[in-house]
């Protein structure tokens, strides 16, 4: 990422000159997120979404304007909404609108507002996440990806397209205190402190579902690795050591999107 200043004056350029730095910062970071889901062909056309809650303004997020494909997602694409889902940014883009799903919406919203320690949510809708979801016994303890989420990962019942409000205290009831939630017959949920930290979450989770998924496809009975192992492996995910791989993981996921060009900082 470049320095906070040049972010800053990027910002301003663009007519955002209500984004100080942090906000700014927090722009490029998600915008990298929405590039990296593309790469990673984590998306579903213009539906899903990737929101981070911004620095210092109680009870605001940013969010993917609705229309905006994830892989040209740029800084200045995002919506900053407050708690009722309205928008309350003016910018370069403002009069293309700043449309917001409102599934998107409550379902961000029900974690950001929940869990303050959790910055950026991500929510997908791929083919092998989907799988899992409509699956009886959800992510298998089948895979060391799998493995780190085990006794960390909570389920929540499918309940419609998420426009009613009120689903909310009941998905933040079944995240409980994990960071990935598997929303059944729907997708994944996964979310960090930052935006390596939620990166890493969703990488590890929707890898896992694709190895259950062609586990299961060959048809032979599978190896579930003793209780034991199962807990000591799940630990060693949470080590001392664990920031500075997400954060290294991070730095060269970035790499990825940047030979690709740097457009999402703008």
């Amino acid at each position: 990422m470049p320095a906070r200043d040049d972010e800053h004056a990027s910002a301003r350029a663009l007519g955002l000159e209500g984004a100080d730095s942090a906000e700014w910062h927090t722009r490029c970071e998600l915008a990298a997120l929405y590039r990296l889901a593309a790469h990673f062909r984590m998306t579903d056309l213009i539906d899903t979404h990737i929101s981070a809650r911004l620095p210092g303004q109680s009870g605001q997020f940013l969010i993917n304007r609705y229309g905006v494909l994830f892989h040209e997602m740029r800084a200045s694409d995002l919506v900053k909404v407050d708690e009722e889902g309205r928008a309350l940014q003016v910018g370069r883009d403002a009069t293309a609108g700043q449309r917001v799903n409102k599934a998107g919406f409550t379902i961000h919203s029900a974690v950001h507002q929940a869990r303050p320690d959790l910055h950026f949510v991500i929510h997908t809708h791929t083919s092998a996440g989907i799988a899992v979801a409509a699956q009886q016994a959800g992510l298998l303890p089948i895979s060391q990806h799998a493995l780190k989420f085990y006794g960390k990962l909570g389920y929540h019942d499918y309940e419609g397209i998420a426009l009613d409000l009120a689903e909310r205290e009941r998905l933040v009831a079944a995240l409980g205190g994990h960071k990935a939630l598997i929303l059944r017959n729907h997708g994944l949920l996964a979310a960090g402190a930052t935006a390596a930290e939620a990166f890493h979450e969703i990488y590890f989770l929707e890898r896992a579902c694709q190895a259950q998924v062609a586990a299961l496809a060959g048809g032979q009975p599978l190896n579930l690795p003793p209780e034991a192992v199962r807990l000591r492996t799940a630990a060693q995910f949470d080590n001392d050591n664990a920031s500075g791989i997400i954060d290294l993981a991070w730095q060269s996921a970035l790499r990825l999107i940047q030979e690709e060009g740097s457009g999402y900082r703008c």
